[in-house]
């Protein structure tokens, strides 16, 4: 039986997440410590469902209002931003400057740390919007978006997280450094738990192309990461739970 105080630290480490993740308001931690917020990353697929769920309930709600599909996505795209603070956003724009303007290791770091935004940044966070707004306003169905949404916010917070299983951190400072820089994999799988739950709602066999399309994403991407700069940074990481995020809503099309 688990102990009420192993329950208590446990949403204690959650709110941590929520925290760091969100702009959602959190009440300070009175037992706070270096180890629980080593271990708040394994709950970042749960605050995705989280965004996931305030991103679905401004869809609907838009839907109701103004009777418009495209309307409503970008309702709730923007319902999604202002509550994580554009937090993954930042990274990937980040990451583009930096992979897009800087040859050597050294210099894709220093870029990323730029506070400024550069043209590839700017592109890139046009493309990222507008397929994401494309993409979700083409989805068959609202229950199909809805579902797309879910999938998306944890599914692609915890492939970002998994590359702290097999790379090293190669930046030890900036605004975008991960809460741990390193995870063990019980942990990864425990971040994992919230699939469960959508896989007891979801056609398996109709999910293949995804899992696949994430699988060849998250190799790729992590050995383009070594090439590059030699491990991962916390806006690369925030640049791969944009791309996942593209490639589930890609994959719910096809």
């Amino acid at each position: 039986m688990i102990a009420r105080h192993q329950i208590l630290r446990e949403w204690q480490i959650f709110l941590l997440a929520v925290g760091f993740l969100t702009r959602i308001p959190v009440p300070a931690d009175p037992d706070f410590s270096d180890e629980k917020l080593n271990g708040a990353s394994r709950y970042f697929p749960l605050v995705g469902a989280l965004v996931a769920a305030i991103s679905a309930l401004s869809f609907m709600l838009a839907s109701a209002l103004f009777d418009n599909v495209f309307i409503a996505v970008l309702l709730s795209m923007v319902a999604s931003i202002l509550v994580t603070g554009a937090f993954h956003e930042d990274g990937f724009a980040d990451s583009c400057d930096g992979f897009g303007g800087g040859w050597r290791p050294d210099d894709v770091l220093r870029i990323m740390k730029d506070s400024r935004i550069g043209s590839y940044g700017s592109v890139g966070l046009i493309m990222v919007l507008g397929l994401k707004a494309s993409a979700l306003f083409a989805m068959p169905s609202t229950l199909a978006l809805l579902s797309a949404l879910f999938w998306a916010h944890i599914v692609s917070r915890w492939l970002s997280v998994s590359y702290l299983l097999d790379l090293d951190y190669v930046r030890g400072d900036g605004k975008s450094k991960p809460l741990a820089t390193a995870m063990p994999l019980s942990h990864w799988l425990w971040a994992g738990l919230p699939i469960l739950a959508l896989l007891s709602f979801s056609d398996l066999p109709a999910l293949m192309p995804m899992f696949i399309a994430l699988l060849i994403f998250r190799f790729g991407y992590a050995a383009y990461l070594r090439r590059r700069i030699g491990g991962y940074t916390g806006d690369a990481l925030g640049a791969a739970q944009q791309i996942a995020e593209i490639v589930v809503y890609l994959a719910f099309l096809l």
